[in-house]
């Protein structure tokens, strides 16, 4: 139970430094109390001794000064100890009407060497007659007494200095654990701050290689990852590019030599479709490899972007159908060319892999909405076709580079890198994206991205 509490309040969802703060408070807090419950135990049987023999003490002064003084000066004694003392002696009565102590351990004890030094007829108690104070019986030549102390000389307040030193002792406990939660934090703030930047497509700045061993090993070990990270990265770009670059040459002569040689209609229609298709992917390629600067980003309407694109390949297609539903004048902070080819990307690969029933046609849907409620807040869109989806198997691999579905793995028409391009530019404008199969039919890719603020 103390554990699903502990997971349900708020707090424990905040920041490591806040969670390590209030958790070190806590502890120190929980620790002062326990030794100051320590401390009153462990003094409680001392107390109630030194308390019991002073309150003896008084009732002895006080049963021999009114056993042996004449009446006027037992009235001059009376008055003395309750002005001097806040002790205060009155006859006691059978109608009296008293409230018992609180039952405690301290009382217990008191009690207990009271009644033992007094007799086992003392009585006490915490209210005569609606009077409030310490009140014990003892007699005087058999007749009864009430004797009253003030209940500040049974339980002595919490005077100032106390108080002092208890808010001194919690200002350097929440001290020490912010410096201690800082301390902790600090390193992790700065790995999760670097992690972030790499997963966004830039390179962090080196972090400190100083501190305890383990941060030092640990930065130094991220430090070398980061590298090895940009290393691969160039030589992945120089790679694909120069190799598609590379094929570019013997493809325009292949596509001259088709023109030119005498062929029939039907295999010279065949061989430049694979031409084409060789042409995309090496396109395709040059997309993947080509780095995206994030300088470049300026605000973009992205409903216009989008209905420019939907139109461009409604008009190129004639057996595409795009349905949309598009909100307009939403604005992104981006890069017109690569949201263009990620739209591009995705209209694509519906036309390849999300045909109909039929085989003939595609019937998309597109959507284009802000939305603000929630944590996932920006402009959020979605492409949907109305094919045979993807296999469920093969749905968290579509996004790696050269992957491609099992059901379209006989089509030798692309080359595994269009949904990988576009994960690749949502990443890069910082946003987030989702694919999936529709429950009723289909293929579904939702994203969502900032929406553009102006200073």
């Amino acid at each position: 139970m103390i554990a699903s509490y502990l997971n349900s309040m708020e707090w424990l969802k905040s920041g490591l430094f806040w969670r390590t703060f209030f958790m070190l408070a806590a502890l120190v807090m929980a620790s002062m109390l326990l030794w100051f419950a320590s401390f009153r135990s462990l003094e409680r049987t001392p107390r109630a001794q030194q308390l019991s023999s002073q309150i003896v003490s008084i009732v002895t002064v006080s049963r021999a000064a009114l056993a042996h003084s004449p009446p006027e000066n037992s009235v001059a004694f009376l008055t003395t100890m309750a002005r001097n003392e806040g002790v205060r002696i009155t006859t006691l009565h059978r109608e009296d009407v008293t409230a018992p102590l609180e039952k405690n351990a301290f009382n217990t004890e008191l009690g207990a060497s009271l009644t033992q030094t007094l007799g086992a007829d003392t009585r006490f108690a915490r209210q005569v007659n609606g009077e409030t104070g310490f009140w014990i019986s003892f007699r005087i030549n058999d007749q009864p007494y009430w004797l009253r102390l003030d209940t500040e000389r049974i339980e002595p307040p919490i005077t100032i200095p106390v108080i002092s030193w208890a808010a001194a002792t919690l200002l350097l406990t929440l001290l020490g654990a912010v410096i201690i939660s800082k301390l902790i934090n600090d390193p992790l703030a700065q790995l999760s701050q670097a992690a972030y930047q790499i997963a966004q497509g830039k390179r962090p700045q080196p972090l400190p290689e100083r501190g305890p061993k383990e941060i030092r090993e640990t930065n130094t070990s991220f430090n070398s990852m980061v590298e090895d990270l940009a290393r691969i990265e160039t030589d992945r770009t120089i790679i694909l590019a120069g190799i598609s670059h590379d094929l570019r040459t013997p493809l325009a002569r292949m596509q001259l030599e088709v023109e030119m040689a005498d062929l029939d209609p039907q295999a010279r229609a065949g061989m430049q479709s694979d031409l084409v298709q060789m042409d995309a992917i090496i396109n395709q390629f040059l997309d993947y490899a080509k780095p995206l600067d994030n300088h470049d980003f300026e605000p973009v309407e992205i409903s216009e972007l989008l209905l420019q694109v939907i139109k461009d390949y409604a008009s190129r297609i004639s057996n595409l159908q795009i349905r949309t539903d598009i909100t307009p004048g939403l604005i992104i902070n981006g890069n017109e060319t690569e949201l263009h080819r990620l739209f591009s990307n995705l209209i694509e690969n519906a036309c390849r892999y999300g045909k109909n029933p039929d085989r003939q046609t595609v019937l998309m849907e597109v959507q284009c909405s802000l939305k603000k409620n929630g944590k996932k807040q920006g402009v959020l869109i979605s492409f949907r076709d109305y094919g045979d989806g993807a296999p469920d198997d093969d749905i968290n691999r579509l996004l790696r580079p050269f992957t491609r579905a099992d059901a379209s793995r006989s089509q030798a028409n692309g080359s595994g890198l269009g949904l990988a391009i576009v994960d690749r530019i949502i990443k890069r404008h910082r946003g987030r994206l989702r694919i999936y199969n529709h429950e009723h039919r289909g293929f579904v890719a939702v994203m969502i991205i900032p929406e553009h603020r102006s200073r």
